[in-house]
């Protein structure tokens, strides 16, 4: 039988996928919970799980496995008024 030998980019790659799996299950959870003190677990625990995602994240974009665009300026500006907004009207 023949040995499976993955790449460096495919072992990181699925790590991301794992990472972003997880966020979405603890963050799942934590707006589930009623208990405040396993919510506040599952906060830390979401915010630990994010955390790890943007190391494997910042690893892939640091050996070009993960390329991004620089954003243009006035479409930066234009999210960020956007979600100011949608913010705004929430609270």
């Amino acid at each position: 039988m023949e040995k499976q030998v993955y790449e460096e980019k495919e072992v990181l790659q699925d790590a991301l996928y794992a990472q972003k799996a997880a966020t979405s299950l603890y963050n799942l959870g934590a707006n589930e919970c009623v208990n405040s003190g396993l919510r506040d677990t599952m906060m830390d625990l979401l915010e630990k799980e994010h955390d790890i995602q943007f190391e494997v994240f910042n690893i892939m974009h640091d050996k070009g496995y993960y390329p991004t665009p620089d954003a243009e300026n006035n479409k930066v500006q234009q999210a960020k008024q956007k979600f100011e907004c949608s913010y705004q009207a929430a609270v």
